[in-house]
């Protein structure tokens, strides 16, 4: 089932998201539901937040980045209750978006490595290094779960004078083709 993605404003997107464990209800539907979600709206990675679901969870397919970064091809994984607990490197410069933020784009500086704990959706726990195109999209979700969105990181003056075209998206004044549901509106629109 395609999930309606929530828009800038709306305050779920500025909590702290909460550990589960494998009592979680319906995980495994969930994280089914994010993937057709995810794939539906052109998105490489999905943050519960996004959906609503103030929890620690987050879907990758970074494949979409494959013909410009191999090391993506068969990047598809769901993390639970992700720690990055280390960053590295000298910050580099990305043209980020975000299903939060249709048709806005940004460039964002972020570390090009990253020490990251968590489970899979079968609960084993993983500890591992990723690097480049990879480790940005992870630290960009993991933000959506410690309640940082990518405007957030932007340069000050930028994203001073971007404050219309945030508050146009927060109020729904956007052009979209996937299921959203905006703050400042009753209800969602597709």
């Amino acid at each position: 089932m395609i999930l309606p993605v929530l828009a800038y404003g709306h305050p779920t997107l500025r909590k702290v998201a909460k550990e589960i464990d494998p009592s979680f209800p319906e995980l495994k539907t969930l994280i089914e539901n994010m993937h057709e979600t995810m794939y539906q709206s052109d998105g490489v990675g999905l943050a519960a937040p996004q959906v609503n679901q103030s929890i620690r969870l987050i879907t990758i397919d970074a494949s979409a980045f494959a013909e410009t970064h191999p090391e993506t091809a068969d990047f598809k994984k769901v993390f639970i209750n992700p720690a990055i607990y280390r960053e590295e490197g000298e910050e580099w410069s990305f043209n980020e978006g975000c299903l939060s933020f249709p048709g806005f784009r940004q460039d964002i500086l972020r570390k090009p490595v990253i020490h990251i704990r968590w489970v899979d959706e079968d609960f084993h726990p993983h500890d591992e290094q990723f690097d480049g195109i990879i480790a940005r999209v992870l630290q960009h979700e993991y933000d959506h779960l410690e309640g940082i969105l990518f405007v957030d990181r932007m340069n000050p003056l930028k994203r001073m004078l971007s404050k219309g075209r945030l508050t146009d998206i927060s109020k729904g004044k956007v052009d979209i083709f996937y299921k959203m549901i905006f703050p400042m509106q009753k209800k969602g629109r597709k």
